[in-house]
């Protein structure tokens, strides 16, 4: 009877140490690597946001996209402190944009939007977006899975129906900040306020050098006044993990004493 109750408390003990376990390890997971929106009308300017939350405990330093081979990409809107680098095809299309973080990088608890300009194909189509997430110690999460796998891309349904917010248009994006085209520029110190778009980047005063060499674009943002810090998560969201994973260490510390405790008992018995 002794023997059965034991059993039974180490069931419940371990029990709890594993949903414990996938509690914190499920919220972790659920930090994608995202593009938005969703929907698109086909034919359009549609303007694209790239959320890249940091999931470990180390900062993100690169993220690098695969441009859909059915999307033309136009433009992007720099951000201070990330070096922007685009590659191109052999027919002269963007085929990859990499933003490189030139200090720092997005932290733990922390995520930072990029926001870019692309034209939809004219038939309906599904736009595919894989993603490369680089860690300061390496190592790289590849955002290519299919829905309902541990690290899916993002797709976006482009449509005659599709969505039709302000991010949609067909003005060919000339209020853009950035440009995918080649040459050097460099702005004069001023204000530059990027127009309407979801979850937009930062504002302000603002110097960009834009260098192209043998088909690749790299662009260095340096940082001015209004240098733009990835923005940070709810501090309460990472706390509780931290608290929920030591809990979870202690229990299965605590089971596994209990355990050998009771198995010596039982055997000098």
């Amino acid at each position: 009877m002794k023997n059965n109750s034991f059993w039974t408390r180490l069931a419940t003990v371990a029990s709890a140490v594993t949903l414990t376990g996938m509690i914190v390890f499920t919220g972790v997971a659920s930090a994608h690597v995202t593009v938005k929106p969703a929907e698109s009308m086909t034919g359009a300017w549609e303007t694209y946001t790239i959320k890249v939350p940091s999931e470990k405990d180390i900062p993100t330093i690169k993220v690098t996209l695969k441009v859909p081979e059915n999307l033309s990409f136009k433009q992007y809107q720099p951000v201070p402190g990330w070096k922007v680098t685009t590659e191109k095809n052999d027919a002269g299309e963007v085929s990859t944009v990499t933003w490189e973080a030139e200090s720092g990088g997005i932290e733990a608890g922390q995520f930072q939007q990029f926001v870019f300009v692309g034209q939809n194909p004219d038939k309906d189509s599904d736009l595919v977006w894989d993603a490369f997430q680089y860690y300061s110690d390496g190592s790289i999460v590849q955002w290519t899975g299919d829905k309902g796998s541990d690290s899916p891309h993002s797709i976006t349904v482009v449509s005659k129906d599709g969505a039709t917010g302000a991010a949609a248009t067909t003005d060919h994006g000339h209020d853009s900040a950035g440009t995918a085209g080649s040459g050097t520029e460099t702005s004069a110190a001023g204000t530059e306020t990027s127009g309407s778009m979801d979850n937009s980047a930062a504002t302000g005063t603002e110097t960009s050098t834009d260098t192209t060499a043998t088909g690749e674009a790299t662009d260095t943002m340096a940082a001015g006044n209004n240098a733009a810090p990835a923005q940070a998560a709810p501090a309460a969201s990472s706390g509780m993990q931290t608290a929920t994973l030591v809990i979870a260490i202690v229990a299965l510390i605590a089971a596994i004493g209990a355990w050998v405790t009771a198995a010596r008992k039982h055997g000098t018995k």
